[in-house]
Order: C-alpha cells, then sequence, then structure tokens
C-alpha cells in the first residue's frame, strides 16, 4: 500500500501527464527527446497536431512515436484532406510507417528521409508511426520533417503536391480565382524538368494575390514579378507565347500550379459569369 506522501506525488505525476498531453493537442508543431524513454526503449507516446501545417523534431530517438495530424475545425470536407510531410535532408534515426487501426504501412525508411522529397497521403490512410532504429549511438540522430495538410482539387492524386493535368472546366477557373495562394497574370519564360516534375519560369505583369513571397519583383519603372511554379512532368507543359491566368497552391515554399488558362479565354469566361450574375468573387480585371 502506497504512503499517503507517494499517493500524493504519484497523483501529481499522472495530472502532470495528462495537463502535457492537454497541452500538446493544441500545438501546431512538436519537438521532444527519445532520452525520455530512456530504460524505456519500448515506450510510445502520442503527440497530436492539429494545424495547417507545422513541423516536428524528434531528437535522439528511441522506441516510437504515434503523430496524430488532423486539421483544427471538423468538417465532412476534413475526410478528403491529404498529408504532405517533407523531411529534413539531416532526418535520420527512425522508420515512418502509416498506422491505421494497428497495421502498419512503411512510409518511409531511415536513408529515404535524407532525400528531403515531398511524400503524400489521405487523412485517412491513419497516423504516423515512426519508430526509432535501434543503434549504440542515437547522439547525432534527430528525425525531423515538415507537414502541411492539403485540400485538394476533385480529381487530384492523394498522393501527390499538384493538380491533375486535365485543363481546368470554367466554373472551377472562377473559383480558383476566389480560393487559390497564389492568382497572377504574366508569360512562360522557359521550362526545366527536374526529377519527376516540371519547374516553369515565370514572368508576371500582375500580381492579384500570393500568400507568400514566391514571386520577387524587379523593380524598376515598368514593374514585373519573375519566380517558379511547379507541376508534374506527365502535363508536357512547353513555352508559348500569349498571356496566361497563374493560379495554384504553395507548397513548403513552392508555387504549384492548378488552373493556367490563356488570359483571353479567362477574360471570357469572368466577363460571361459576370454578366450573368454568377461570378464567385471580384478580380480587377481592368
Amino acid at each position: 500500500m502506497l504512503s499517503p506522501f507517494l499517493a500524493y506525488l504519484l497523483s501529481v505525476v499522472v495530472l502532470c501527464r495528462i495537463a502535457r498531453s492537454q497541452y500538446s493537442s493544441d500545438q501546431c508543431s512538436w519537438r521532444g527527446s527519445g532520452l525520455t524513454h530512456e530504460g524505456h526503449t519500448r515506450d510510445v507516446e502520442q503527440v497530436y497536431l492539429r494545424c495547417a501545417q507545422g513541423f516536428l523534431e524528434w531528437l535522439y530517438p528511441t522506441g516510437a512515436i504515434i503523430v496524430n495530424l488532423r486539421p483544427n475545425t471538423l468538417s465532412p470536407a476534413a475526410s478528403l484532406l491529404s498529408v504532405c510531410i517533407k523531411p529534413s535532408k539531416e532526418s535520420s534515426g527512425t522508420h515512418i510507417y502509416l498506422d491505421r487501426l494497428g497495421k502498419l504501412r512503411l512510409l518511409l525508411r531511415e536513408e529515404d528521409q535524407a532525400e528531403g522529397r515531398v511524400h503524400c497521403f489521405s487523412i485517412q490512410d491513419g497516423a504516423l508511426f515512426i519508430e526509432a532504429v535501434p543503434q549504440r549511438d542515437i547522439s547525432r540522430k534527430i528525425t525531423a520533417f515538415q507537414y502541411e495538410l492539403v485540400n485538394h482539387r476533385p480529381g487530384a492524386d492523394p498522393q501527390s503536391l499538384s493538380a491533375p493535368c486535365q485543363p481546368c472546366t470554367d466554373a472551377e477557373v472562377l473559383l480558383a480565382v476566389c480560393t487559390s495562394d497564389f492568382v497572377a497574370r504574366g508569360n512562360i519564360l522557359g521550362v526545366a524538368e527536374e526529377d519527376d516534375q516540371t519547374s516553369v519560369t515565370v514572368s508576371l505583369s500582375r500580381l492579384y494575390r500570393q500568400k507568400t513571397q514566391v514571386f520577387v519583383s524587379g523593380g524598376g519603372r515598368a514593374k514585373r514579378w519573375t519566380g517558379f511554379v511547379k507541376m508534374p512532368s506527365q502535363c508536357g507543359v512547353k513555352p508559348g507565347e500569349g498571356e496566361f491566368l497563374f493560379t495554384g497552391t504553395v507548397r513548403f515554399g513552392e508555387a504549384w500550379l492548378s488552373c493556367a488558362p490563356r488570359y483571353k479565354d479567362f477574360l471570357r469566361v469572368y466577363q460571361d459569369a459576370q454578366q450573368r450574375g454568377t461570378n464567385p468573387c471580384h478580380l480587377d480585371t481592368d
């Protein structure tokens, strides 16, 4: 039987652990240490992240952690979200699995993380089960990655950052103008292939909106912006004459193309919708 003092200490420890768990459930990011598992290498800790984006850093990994990624608001659309993670190129010391109802599916081996490539999966595929690789020296091991919750265009691959290659419908173009992370008017300067993606260099005469500064101003009296937009290599984009309306999302600091009609075609669609009073939002086309 525990003494009153030991019983009190035990209750304090339990309350502290509960408080710490509740506190971490509201965090966008988590930083922890496997040294808290030292001597208990089979411990599994639950981590709750409830933001659209953030990061995780696990120093000196031992045992395992389960990372539950969820949006901070509940809605039927939440089940359609994808989770994308981008490991640090220095990330090591663990294997990363998807844990759905206790069944594990390998997502990233330790050696895969050093590539620093983005990996996406449906939010319904489960939580991340991050298991430390047994080793004698954990002093230089850190598992680290950024994450983002992605709301895909219908028909998009949940394992990809990018939208499908088929052209957007008129309704999708008008909606993209309202909801995209960036909206801009400009020209394609060049196209370069990079592994399994294409990087398109653009010059913009009008920048309506950008979530973060993925496009930079060139200065001068004739103000223009330059930057890069990404898309899958299978889309087969080529440099073309004429102006386009570029829309898309910003993921891990990179612009990914969504709808990109020729500007004259967009203008026709926009003006027709304006006359019918069906435009979901306003864009200054003057």
